[in-house]
């Protein structure tokens, strides 16, 4: 395993916080970057006042995945009563607030303008400032939402997967990050989904194929497990063509799915903990956090927490999927950086964290 100062890594990013200038924040949080449309209002960067979720997964199960243009449309229908709620379940007038933050990318462009343009509305009627987040940063906060904060040590190591997303991030301390690794070409959740249209599971196929695993054999099929030698990164294509050349073996109503699924999710798992493993070894950090929707996964938790001597944490459920409270506990720590942005932000589908 390669060790620091890898040929991929990006730029540190040093800002940082002052402390003794830590005041209380309420910040009202938008989140639509691919097809949840989300609010939240959290206090302090860490306490949940409300977290308000409208999902578009029934929608675009007919299409086996996330049709952008439907997306979009959708978000511009539900976005005013996803805020009016969030509001009203906060107990909270628009002057209580701190700051609007929004998701500014990574994502699709359409799903992100609608969240952007909602915020700087709101950010003109109401006088507060406007805080453009990262996705990415927002799933890496969603820990401060579901652990004792105080218990939090840095440095840390932050797995990010998802449906977009295969990242590992090393974190030093709040906003000051070490990009370590990303996959090369589909992200493990892209690959969770692609295989289960392969399988005939319904969408999404990370749950479904984590449920068709608990009875199968995970040692049924020997497919690939791709640990390249080029430090951290990850690589899902070839795993996805050798369960796509093993289906083409059998008539679609003989298909052994429950073992195949079992197969495909511990060639992942196996990839995704080894990785983490010697990252975290490498870099001797304090804890692993595992972000985002495969991070779901419980396969991924058993096989983490078996295989480091170092506490793995992850958030519940609800904030492993994409959601508007992770972005505000994130703008928490940007506000307090003294961080803000004008009315002339713009979407970036493909910000990177640095």
């Amino acid at each position: 395993m390669n060790q620091p100062n890898q040929p991929n890594q990006q730029a540190v990013s040093f800002t940082t916080i002052n402390q003794s200038t830590m005041i209380n924040t309420r910040i009202l949080a938008i989140e639509t970057s691919c097809d949840e449309t989300a609010a939240a209002v959290v206090e302090n960067g860490t306490t949940i006042l409300s977290n308000i979720i409208a999902s578009q997964t029934d929608l675009h199960a007919q299409y086996g995945g996330v049709f952008p243009e439907v997306a979009s449309r959708k978000h511009i229908e539900v976005i005013h009563a996803v805020v009016d709620q969030a509001m009203n379940t906060a107990h909270l007038g628009f002057d209580d607030l701190d700051c609007i933050a929004v998701t500014r990318g990574p994502g699709l462009v359409g799903s992100l303008l609608v969240g952007v343009n909602m915020a700087k509305g709101l950010a003109v009627g109401s006088g507060k400032p406007l805080l453009g987040i990262n996705h990415i940063e927002g799933h890496i906060y969603s820990l401060w939402l579901s652990e004792e904060t105080d218990k939090i040590e840095f440095p840390l190591l932050t797995l990010v997967v998802s449906g977009g997303h295969t990242e590992l991030y090393l974190m030093h301390n709040h906003l000051v990050y070490e990009h370590l690794g990303r996959t090369l070409d589909d992200a493990a959740g892209e690959a969770f989904d692609k295989v289960g249209r392969l399988l005939g599971l319904p969408y999404p196929g990370g749950p479904a194929i984590d449920k068709a695993s608990q009875d199968g054999s995970p040692t049924a099929f020997k497919f690939p497990r791709a640990v390249l030698d080029d430090g951290y990164n990850f690589s899902f294509s070839g795993l996805k063509t050798a369960v796509l050349r093993e289906t083409n073996k059998y008539q679609p109503d003989k298909l052994p799915v429950n073992d195949m699924a079992a197969g495909f999710q511990a060639a992942v798992v196996d990839v995704l903990v080894a990785k983490t493993a010697a990252a975290a070894e490498d870099y001797n950090v304090a804890a692993v956090h595992l972000a985002g929707g495969v991070s779901a996964n419980r396969a991924l938790r058993r096989q983490m927490q078996e295989s480091l001597d170092i506490p793995v944490r992850y958030p519940p459920p609800i904030l492993c999927t994409d959601n508007a409270a992770m972005i505000a506990a994130a703008a928490h720590y940007r506000f307090m950086s003294d961080r803000r942005d004008t009315l002339d932000m713009d979407v970036l589908p493909g910000l990177q964290l640095v």
